[in-house]
């Protein structure tokens, strides 16, 4: 993917797109949209990116938690995560610690650039108990 291809993704219009900063430098990143159209989309979907000089001072679960208030201030009824590579163990037990869970496998779905084809993983979390 291109840089502008990249850049046109994840600023889309049919999307919210958030930044995490320290000092003036952005460290991460989030998009929040609804995962579907008409019927689905009281789900939403999120992408998270790290700096890698940032991986484990928290800031993934700060924008974790940033984009479930959100979701909820929005409306939004669940949170789903279409995509999460398996072998990314970080971000799979982050995600479990705030409730999401594994709810499909998609069998070699990802090309990693290191260990070959691995799986992907569907997580899923609702935001609301209630039926109405």
């Amino acid at each position: 993917m291109t840089q502008a291809d990249a850049l046109a993704y994840w600023l889309g219009d049919d999307r919210e797109t958030f930044v995490a900063e320290e000092d003036g430098e952005i460290i991460g990143t989030y998009y929040i949209r609804a995962n579907q159209a008409g019927g689905g989309k009281h789900i939403c979907n999120c992408g998270y990116m790290t700096n890698a000089a940032a991986t484990g001072r928290g800031v993934a679960h700060a924008m974790c938690q940033h984009s479930l208030n959100h979701a909820q201030q929005r409306g939004y009824r669940g949170m789903q995560f279409n995509f999460v590579v398996s072998t990314n163990t970080r971000a799979v037990v982050l995600w479990e610690s705030f409730g999401f869970e594994i709810v499909g496998h998609l069998p070699k779905a990802f090309h990693h650039p290191k260990l070959g084809y691995v799986d992907a993983l569907v997580m899923f979390r609702q935001l609301c108990e209630s039926e109405t």
